[in-house]
């Protein structure tokens, strides 16, 4: 019987996780995005699931800012999620997700925003609810947040840099 494990990505991994990133998603954009966030000192928490060895899935939280009143409020989004497809249904994107919360509530964080499948993310408590204030060129109902504390519910999402690069690439 293999075991799953997660732990904390390393600069070792970054070729692996490209790899899941395109198999996971069939382009380059979500790993150009990873790469540029990483590259950029976004990164927040980024972690990696590994079975026998060998890294089949990836979650990035990256540095998002909700303005409001003048002021920056530290939040974090969610991008990307990837499993290795022969993975999918095997609960290590629902691990991870489980994982880097924990870590995130560990380090003070209390604003997540993800812009996917509201069904999915939906099992983690992210809801369009809690996001439908916020000013974002992503607002729409795939557009979720999730607070895990006291944390602004209105203002507009400044996502790093790395976004409007790698989305427009």
């Amino acid at each position: 019987m293999s075991m799953m494990s997660i732990r904390a990505a390393t600069p070792r991994d970054r070729e692996a996780i490209r790899l899941v990133e395109e198999h996971a998603f069939g382009q380059q954009a979500e790993a150009g995005l990873v790469d540029a966030l990483v590259s950029g000192g976004d990164a927040v928490v980024e972690l990696v699931a590994e079975e026998d060895g060998q890294v089949v899935g990836h979650i990035l939280f990256s540095r998002l800012f909700v303005h409001n009143g003048g002021k920056n409020f530290p939040a974090v989004a969610l991008a990307p999620l990837a499993v290795e497809p022969s993975f999918h249904g095997t609960g290590i994107g629902g691990a991870l997700v489980r994982e880097a919360h924990i870590r995130l509530k560990d380090a003070g964080e209390v604003l997540a925003v993800v812009l996917g499948d509201p069904a999915y993310y939906g099992r983690f408590g992210y809801s369009h609810a809690r996001a439908e204030n916020f000013e974002s060129e992503y607002q729409g109902d795939a557009l979720q947040a999730l607070a895990w504390g006291e944390a602004p519910e209105t203002g507009k999402l400044l996502y790093a840099s790395a976004f409007g690069t790698a989305l427009a690439a």
